[in-house]
């Protein structure tokens, strides 16, 4: 088991707006005017100002989580083998796969590699670009082979600076988001801050680099950045076409980096769509953004070599779906509110019906069943009925797709984050609901509506309402899905400091009370933004310190013997089988062959972990024998952490898992279902270890520590 311990000594003032509003120097008919000589050298020096706190507050950010994770493991000082290990689990997969770039002959014969690949899953080749979201290790292969950098930086330090890097990015989005929400440059430093000391809920970084989310949210933050900018009114043709590139790059960019992108996208799309039907959104900026998510995708799809879980993803279906019914319904936005309301519902209908008619005549065409493990998973997750299915309770099973802890809000409540993120999420919230049965009610009338905005006490521009819909969506998906929270906590930052700089809240407050002047507003609004980024200094900046002052070590010397002794006692070309999480390692720090991994997007590797599996559950051990030697198995590793779990409560161990698949009752106190029952045979992963005939017949014990057991398949003639 991987854990760290304490390191032995003995080792080695803003004071106007900073932009205006949009609508100040805009004439009647549309046209902008021009701003005073000081007022555009104010701007200019504004922009100047927040643009260097933006890049300030992202590079600090990087050099924090960089280190924080040198303070974690003392990388610069473990061997290599250890600072391997230390990338658990999938990080490892992946990282593997840079390595072996690096390490090829040429990056002909490293790409040949991954696209013929039979080392990942024994007896079966396969492309590893096309499976796997793997193209940010290529491309930073391709980089470090080709940049005079190889006596100065190591391989594995070239990789983990770039993703900190990329928390540079992230930070400096969040930022210039929350600056174009709210229109002062205060509102980013305080979205930034709040990213920084909320950091145990808003990023893990530091301990888990190589993640295929690390790569991908600053890109979407970015994406989210420009979506921002886009919705904005008054923009020039010129700077619209720029920014519908900026988003297209960087839906590509994110699409291109996660496995799950499209079920991200697919949140996005609804927020677009549900606020295009109450006419919050223009729809021609609406459709850009449908058809930038499907020609992001259908790109990605190609690079993947035609990747069919793309082709059949939910949100291609979605937003095709979405554009058909649109044609077919031209009148959507005419008539009364009775009138309207049938008319969304009759719409709503039509592209429901028509996304799940696409997906499932994509799916048959293709024959596709690579995303099946994740609907059974939300079948069960939601009480649709109880499941056996061994994937779908493997999920169900891990806290990361549990419900988020309580004790989260406490920590995001600690920085006054939540508090502000709840005031300004329900005044929000009830002025979507006021502007929205306006729109509703004008019908025809609404284009002329949109031009005395000005005399409606509660008003809510089209960038503020996206932010507000897509926090609540993704707030939604993190509730259900502690896993996912990172999309929503990012972005809480982000919506908790605009509504807090924001002009036209404080406006809508004070009307409220009766108490609006122009002056109050400002003095309220800069007062109160700058009293929150003192108090979080104050109470924060401390344990900051005192944070980056504690020094620990890595320590894992079971698994640091274990792969040094396969890398020293096993043949290059042997195949290795175990749990999911260990093989990874296993790959990177040996090269060995694996008969299955963590990547689990793929129904034929689901089936062989499941087998694989076998060796925890109550079965015989020719039965296991023959499994492992199917799969081309020369050594079986047996974890005692796996064997005698005890982190998950009955039911929910491993081993638990395996026995209600089979039919088998579980171990243990506690109630079974009344069809299971005992099985012929004792736990193959405890009887090995008594070194009965009927086992040393096939298996021999060819090393052992605390933690690990190692045996040897005899291969019979």
């Amino acid at each position: 088991m991987t854990t760290v311990r304490q390191r032995r000594v003995g080792k080695g003032t803003e004071a106007a707006e900073d932009q205006p509003s949009e609508e100040t120097n805009v004439k009647p008919d549309g046209k902008i005017l021009p701003d005073p000589p000081g007022g555009k050298l104010w701007s200019i020096l504004s922009v100047t100002v927040g643009g260097i706190g933006a890049i300030s507050l992202g590079l600090l950010t990087s050099v924090y989580v960089a280190t924080l994770h040198e303070n974690d493991l003392w990388f610069s000082n473990i061997k290599e083998v250890e600072r391997e290990i230390s990338f658990r689990t999938e990080c490892g997969l992946y990282y593997s796969y840079y390595k072996q770039m690096i390490q090829a002959a040429s990056i002909q014969q490293g790409l040949h590699g991954l696209v013929y690949d039979n080392k990942t899953e024994s007896v079966r080749t396969i492309n590893i670009l096309e499976r796997m979201n793997v193209y940010q290790e290529v491309f930073l292969s391709i980089l470090y082979r080709i940049l005079p950098i190889q006596q100065y930086l190591e391989p594995v330090y070239f990789y983990i600076y770039t993703l900190f890097g990329l928390q540079a990015v992230y930070v400096i989005a969040l930022y210039v988001t929350s600056w174009l929400l709210s229109g002062t440059w205060l509102s980013g430093l305080l979205a930034a801050c709040w990213y920084i000391t909320n950091r145990v809920d808003t990023t893990r970084v530091e301990f888990t680099i190589p993640l295929r989310e690390n790569w991908a949210l600053p890109f979407f933050a970015v994406q989210i950045a420009a979506i921002t900018y886009l919705l904005r009114t008054h923009l020039q043709p010129a700077q619209e076409k720029l920014t519908l590139m900026v988003v297209f790059i960087a839906t590509f960019l994110f699409s291109l980096t996660w496995q799950f992108n499209q079920f991200m996208m697919l949140i996005q799309a609804l927020a677009l769509f549900i606020l295009d039907c109450l006419d919050m959104l223009p729809t021609a900026k609406v459709t850009w953004l449908y058809i930038i998510q499907i020609s992001g995708l259908l790109l990605v799809c190609v690079l993947q070599f035609f990747n069919s879980m793309i082709l059949g993803s939910l949100l291609i279906s979605f937003n095709v779906s979405v554009l058909i019914a649109r044609t077919i319904q031209k009148n959507l936005k005419n008539g009364g509110l009775l009138n309207r309301l049938w008319k969304l519902v009759l719409h709503v209908l039509l592209v429901l019906c028509l996304t799940l008619l696409i997906n499932k005549f994509i799916k048959k065409i293709l024959n596709l069943e690579s995303d099946e493990h994740i609907f059974k998973f939300l079948k069960a997750k939601f009480g649709f009925g109880a499941t056996r299915d061994f994937d779908a309770n493997l999920y169900l099973c891990e806290e990361a797709f549990g419900l988020l802890p309580l004790n989260t809000f406490s920590r995001l409540s600690s920085t006054l984050l939540f508090y502000v993120y709840g005031f300004v999420l329900f005044l929000l919230t009830v002025a979507a609901v006021i502007v929205a049965f306006r729109n509703l009610s004008s019908g025809s009338n609404q284009v002329h509506l949109k031009d005395k905005m000005e005399e409606y006490t509660v008003t809510l521009k089209p960038e503020a309402a996206y932010s507000l819909l897509h926090t609540v969506l993704f707030g939604c998906l993190a509730l259900s899905t502690m896993r996912m929270k990172y999309l929503w906590t990012s972005h809480m930052c982000v919506f908790a400091s605009f509504g807090l700089c924001s002009t036209e809240v404080w406006k809508l407050i004070l009307k409220c009370l009766h108490l609006y002047t122009s002056q109050r507003t400002q003095v309220i609004k800069y007062s109160i933004s700058i009293i929150t980024l003192l108090y979080i200094s104050f109470k924060f900046w401390p344990g900051i310190m005192d944070e980056l002052s504690e020094l620990r070590e890595f320590y894992d010397p079971d698994t640091v013997e274990l792969m040094n002794w396969i890398k020293s006692s096993t043949p290059n070309t042997a195949v290795f089988a175990g749990s999911m999480q260990l093989l990874a390692g296993v790959k990177l720090c040996t090269g060995r062959t694996l008969t299955n991994h963590p990547h689990y997007e793929d129904k034929n590797l689901r089936e062989r972990t499941k087998q694989i599996y076998q060796i925890y559950a109550k079965r015989s051990p020719g039965d296991v024998y023959g499994i492992l030697r199917s799969f081309g198995t020369d050594y079986v590793i047996l974890e005692d952490s796996i064997c005698y779990e005890r982190r998950h409560s009955r039911g929910c161990r491993l081993r638990d898992l395996l026995d209600v698949a089979n039919g088998h009752i579980m171990d243990g106190l506690g109630e079974n279902e009344p069809d299971l029952k005992p099985s012929l045979y004792p736990r193959f992963c405890e009887e090995i270890k008594k070194n009965l005939p009927s086992y040393t017949m096939h298996f021999t014990r060819v090393f052992q520590n605390k933690t690990f057991h190692v045996y040897k398949l005899t291969k019979h003639k």
